[in-house]
């Protein structure tokens, strides 16, 4: 009788895995969401492809701390392994190391672990100069970029790619996945507001990764005087841009977590304004807040202090009230809300945006319809007719 009782129960059972199983590939299409039982190989890991077209060359990096293989060795370490000549690394905001504030000069120095030449680029030389460029025969650009427009690890690749074009250098990008890859949304940047928060007339998130950015600089002739360079991208392997993709390391000293990277597109536009995002905090882009909003309408508060990212932050030791945001639901557009009720409860109206705001939107529009009382829906409308332009123009460029 036992027997039967098993043998019954292991009958059910398998009946069961196999419903589910078979119903598994439905339930996966039916959720919108791509699993995949093989892991992402960024363009980094994916070293068969580019090691042959460094062998016997003098290389120059442009990277940070994100430029890292799966198992966090970096990849000028893993270049210097392999005998590949190393001649100069080029570093972009935040420094070789990303330990720098946003907007903190970073210097030109030395790699105290393999005592390389480090140039900086940013600030006064945001592009290589013949001088510095002189001894390498292939530049090499590895950065983990976050999808939006006023992230300047795309404008540091457009100066690249311009010092390469007008000195007959190579440039290999090893591409990694956008964390907010499948998003496109947001105004696109007029001419008149071009800044290095913002050089290209595409939307504020753009839904493209760095190696297909690269592309479309190339392909659309941004470079100056229409220049092309010489470009390679090597490609991610096993990546769907409808993936999620979690970062290895953090791309920048205010941005900790996937959370901040998710959130960092929408919250940004506050730093146009006398809203805090949570800089001088351990929630960076993930809380907003200000002295200047009603605890009334806003529950929450934070006080900013100096910390590792933020020496001197917005609203220094002055409570800020606000919103948390830090388990806030995954966004899949550009939120507005938090920016236009932090507008319409300010005490001080008047002094709200900053001439910051108009690069970071890369418009004018923006500030005025939200100052007017334009619906969020209304604003939205507004972008349409361009979104739809570049995502047929960005269409041509795209690898995954």
């Amino acid at each position: 009788m036992k027997l039967i009782k098993k043998s019954m129960v292991l009958a059910f059972s398998l009946f069961f895995i196999g419903v589910y199983c078979n119903s598994l590939p439905f339930l996966l299409k039916k959720s919108n969401v791509k699993f995949t039982l093989t892991p992402i190989i960024t363009g980094t890991d994916n070293y068969e492809k580019y090691l042959p077209l460094l062998k016997n060359k003098k290389v120059g990096i442009v990277t940070n701390q994100t430029g890292i293989l799966t198992d966090k060795t970096h990849l000028v370490d893993f270049l210097l392994v392999k005998k590949i000549n190393i001649k100069t690394i080029f570093a972009p905001e935040h420094g070789f190391r990303g330990t720098a504030d946003a907007g903190e000069a970073i210097v030109d120095g030395k790699d105290l672990k393999t005592g390389l030449p480090i140039i900086s680029l940013y600030g006064d030389n945001k592009k290589p100069k013949i001088a510095q460029l002189a001894t390498i025969d292939i530049m090499v650009f590895d950065l983990q970029d976050v999808g939006a427009r006023f992230y300047t690890y795309i404008s540091s690749l457009h100066y690249v790619m311009e010092a390469c074009a007008e000195n007959g250098i190579p440039l290999l990008i090893l591409d990694r996945p956008n964390p907010n890859g499948n998003i496109i949304d947001g105004p696109l940047l007029e001419k008149e507001f071009t800044s290095f928060v913002g050089m290209h007339p595409i939307p504020i998130l753009h839904g493209m990764t760095i190696g297909e950015y690269g592309k479309m600089i190339n392909g659309q002739k941004w470079l100056k005087n229409g220049a092309q360079c010489k470009l390679t991208v090597v490609p991610c392997i096993n990546y769907d841009r409808k993936m999620e993709y979690n970062i290895l390391i953090k791309p920048s000293p205010n941005l900790p977590n996937d959370q901040s990277i998710n959130l960092y597109a929408s919250l940004c536009l506050f730093e146009g304004t006398t809203v805090s995002v949570g800089r001088g905090t351990e929630t960076q882009f993930q809380i907003f807040g200000s002295p200047f909003l009603s605890k009334e309408k806003f529950d929450f508060s934070f006080t900013p202090k100096p910390n590792f990212g933020a020496k001197d932050p917005m609203h220094n030791g002055i409570v800020c009230f606000g919103e948390d945001l830090t388990s806030y639901k995954k966004l899949h557009q550009l939120e507005l809300k938090w920016l236009i009720k932090a507008y319409q409860n300010t005490t001080e109206k008047t002094e709200f945006f900053n001439s910051f705001f108009t690069k970071l939107a890369g418009t004018r529009k923006l500030q005025t319809q939200i100052e007017s009382g334009v619906s969020e829906g209304k604003i939205r409308q507004s972008w349409q007719k361009d979104l739809t332009a570049f995502k047929k123009m960005r269409s041509k460029y795209l690898i995954y």
